[in-house]
């Protein structure tokens, strides 16, 4: 939680507020894209991390990624979903965090995602921040500050 010691903002840091990687739904480099969608869907979520087999985080891979490497000139080629890798569409150029970075430094990150991942320093998954989780902290913070005024 957000507090205020001695007139200083003390942000929590993403340790405390990440989603640990146990619970994360997430796919590997070399799984099929037929795999990938399948995990998307059951999950009922838009995107998920991609992980190597010694669960180093490597990119991301979306429902919209899946669908652009399917779509042909004039119809959908499944055919693809089961001869494609993970690794051949997934996006790697995605940022990410580490768990000591502080909660405002999420909240950068998330302007353009809807989660970022949680890194150590040897690039292991220990999890995700959600923008709702810090959505959340603010709306928190600021009906604290707020309620007294």
């Amino acid at each position: 939680m957000v507090s205020m010691e001695k007139d200083r903002l003390e942000w929590p840091k993403v340790r405390e507020l990440m989603i640990p990687a146990e619970k994360v739904a997430h796919v590997q480099v070399g799984n099929p894209l037929e795999h990938a969608l399948l995990v998307l869907v059951k999950s009922g979520y838009s995107a998920v991390p991609v992980l190597d087999p010694t669960y180093k985080f490597r990119g991301v891979i979306s429902k919209t990624r899946i669908l652009e490497e399917t779509l042909g000139i004039e119809e959908f080629e499944l055919n693809h979903l089961s001869d494609t890798t993970v690794n051949e569409v997934m996006d790697a150029d995605i940022p990410c965090l580490k768990l000591d970075d502080h909660m405002i430094d999420a909240l950068y990150k998330l302007i353009d995602y809807p989660f970022v991942c949680v890194t150590n320093e040897e690039d292991e998954f220990d999890g995700i921040i959600t923008r709702r989780t810090i959505l959340k902290q603010f709306s928190k913070h600021y009906h604290e500050i707020f309620k007294y005024v």
